[in-house]
């Protein structure tokens, strides 16, 4: 049996990603690599590095302070690089319409009642709840994996960001 070593990248220093293929033809895998599609993001930007069906992993470069947004479902953000605080707020009014998908920008700081601030570092997850805002930040560059459903801010750059064979 082979022996695997787990290697943790970073946004200043990862391997371009691959594929290894037992008797199956690669074309019918896309490939690509967060800390690559995040070094060459602007920040905040939701780059879509993985779907299935609606949902999607959102590769994000977290650097300053991000805009408000709201989220209609529940969305999970892990942090793969660095260190990002996440501001929670419950808005005083309905921001989101339940049924839409993807998380929103709001214009300006929404009113509400602040909810806490999450301190995520490498390997932490924070649950980011339906019908609530968040605004996050990060001193120095940071990468941030978003699990979400497809929305309006999504980027999609499959041809430039995939492995092609």
């Amino acid at each position: 049996m082979s022996e695997y070593t787990t290697v943790f990248g970073r946004l200043d220093q990862y391997t371009k990603g691959g594929v290894e293929i037992i008797n199956d033809d690669p074309k019918n895998y896309v490939f690509s690599n967060m800390f690559e599609v995040a070094s060459r993001a602007k920040p905040w930007q939701k780059i879509a590095v993985a779907k299935n069906q609606q949902y999607v992993l959102e590769a994000i470069r977290a650097e300053g302070t991000s805009e408000w947004r709201v989220t209609p479902h529940d969305e999970f953000a892990l942090v793969v690089d660095g260190d990002v605080v996440i501001e929670l707020l419950d808005p005083a009014s309905a921001l989101v319409d339940p049924g839409e998908s993807g998380s929103r920008a709001i214009e300006g700081d929404p009113e509400g009642t602040h909810m806490g601030t999450i301190y995520a570092g490498h390997g932490h997850m924070a649950l980011l709840p339906a019908g609530r805002c968040y605004r996050m930040s990060a001193e120095k560059p940071s990468v941030v994996l978003l699990q979400s459903i497809q929305g309006p801010d999504t980027i999609e750059r499959w041809a430039d960001i995939c492995q092609k064979f």
